[in-house]
């Protein structure tokens, strides 16, 4: 390989944080993955002794970040590429699910990408070098019920990774939220958190969705692997996109989703202008 990076990559033991460090790796780069426990940390490793480097963080403990991303660039030289892939899902009816539980979800999926991203922001600004990746969703566009904390989660992070984008072009620096459909991981198997059911009114809106998605686990159309090429072909375009939905079926919803906001802002489109100064 005639250019290898350095990717930092969040959550890198399974789902598409491993998919896109195995490619990352057979490529010829070089993968800081952040792990839960030492286990994981040699399990990644293994993976290609001398350029797999793990390291433990939970992105919630965000007084250990800087330190670490230091600590990483210290030891292996500039993050040329991060990628904020550490995430779960939060499945719930609304009424049913505690507030704590949004909080967590944030924390998880905002709060610990943002910081990640804060802390190598400045080295990528000053060296005008630098591609950070934010992995979202297709539920940062659409929604269905019952999983209202993690569309919050990931519309927040869109809207975030956006602004980032604008903010970091000037200094040569990309940003991207890719936003991936339904794929062979394990987001709505035993990285899901549920919460309990309880009120009867909302059962034939949720169940049948809660049921659909258990049936299609581990049968989704998205391929990790598949993915993790594509995001590869992200980090070597000149001009790279600030999104980039994967997936036909994320194309399809969201478009869908588009196309019905285009209608709604054009049937309202009185209403909204009435409020302007005659």
């Amino acid at each position: 390989m005639t250019n290898p990076k350095l990717l930092l990559i969040t959550g890198v033991s399974s789902g598409f944080g491993r998919a896109l460090a195995t490619a990352a790796l057979a490529r010829g780069h070089r993968v800081a993955g952040t792990v839960r426990d030492e286990k994981a940390c040699a399990a990644f490793e293994a993976l290609a002794p001398g350029r797999a480097h793990g390291r433990i963080l939970d992105v919630t403990d965000f007084d250990r970040i800087d330190g670490l991303v230091q600590a990483i660039e210290g030891e292996l030289g500039p993050v040329d590429v991060l990628v904020n892939n550490a995430g779960y899902g939060h499945e719930g009816v609304l009424e049913e699910s505690p507030l704590e539980a949004m909080r967590r979800q944030f924390d998880v999926n905002v709060f610990g990408a943002v910081a990640m991203a804060k802390a190598v922001m400045p080295g990528m600004r000053q060296r005008r070098s630098g591609h950070i990746v934010n992995i979202t969703s297709m539920g940062g566009f659409i929604t269905m019920p019952g999983i209202a904390y993690y569309c919050g989660s990931k519309f927040a992070l869109e809207g975030i990774s956006e602004v980032m984008a604008q903010e970091m072009k000037p200094f040569g620096v990309a940003v991207t939220a890719v936003a991936p459909g339904s794929f062979r991981t394990d987001w709505a198997g035993r990285s899901m958190v549920r919460s309990p059911r309880a009120i009867a009114d909302y059962d034939s809106l949720f169940d049948p969705v809660r049921q659909a998605r258990q049936q299609k686990h581990g049968h989704q159309l998205g391929d990790p692997a598949k993915a993790a090429e594509a995001i590869l072909q992200l980090l070597d375009m000149a001009d790279p996109p600030t999104q980039l939905l994967l997936g036909s079926d994320a194309l399809a919803l969201v478009r869908g989703k588009l196309q019905a906001m285009q209608e709604r802002i054009d049937r309202f489109e009185s209403l909204s202008r009435s409020t302007d100064t005659a």
